[in-house]
């Protein structure tokens, strides 16, 4: 989620749309109490750039992971350029 969140602040804010969307997928994942408290904290503050390493991400995992991210930063209905650089970035790393 941490990934997912990262996305969504790419332009620099979160939109209406792009906290729907995390909301959804947070319902959809059944998080726990916990889970559900730091996605909430990763809505008002990005997270740290140490904290999201895409080598992490397990590469049975990877294309779900892509297509989460590339529907969380066109939730809103708009893919700002900072937006469509950080996926390209992160596409070619996960590749």
């Amino acid at each position: 989620m941490r990934f997912v969140c990262s996305f969504a602040w790419a332009d620099f804010e979160i939109q209406k749309e792009e906290r729907a969307f995390i909301a959804k997928l947070v319902r959809q994942l059944e998080l726990d109490d916990d889970e559900k408290q730091e996605v909430e904290g990763l809505l008002k503050r990005p997270p740290r750039a140490e904290d999201v390493d895409p080598a992490r991400i397990p590469m049975r995992h990877r294309e779900i992971f892509l297509d989460v991210a590339r529907a969380t930063i066109a939730a809103d209905g708009m893919v700002a350029p900072e937006e469509a650089e950080n996926f390209a970035l992160l596409e070619a790393l996960l590749k």
